[in-house]
């Protein structure tokens, strides 16, 4: 028993090193750059989901309507 406690242990030190590495060397962004990357990955999120249901869809009335979406999506991300 104690050594697989000795392991786990050693494990969470590794990975704890590790965290700290990429912590350090990571730039710092601010609570904005982060918003903004966050809305840029919901964006292209939204576009691939869109584009599958493109794919899909059968109905031309659909069909136009998620182009239109689709045009959007592609307008705001090139902003």
């Amino acid at each position: 028993m104690a050594r697989g406690w000795e392991s786990k242990s050693v494990e969470d030190q590794i990975a704890e090193a590790e965290e700290r590495k990429r912590t350090a060397i990571a730039p710092k962004l601010s609570t904005a750059e982060l918003a903004q990357r966050e809305r840029i990955a919901n964006l292209q999120l939204a576009q691939s989901r869109l584009r599958e249901q493109l794919s899909r869809a059968r109905s031309e009335v659909h069909k136009q309507s998620l182009a239109r979406a689709l045009a959007d999506l592609e307008a705001q991300l090139n902003n």
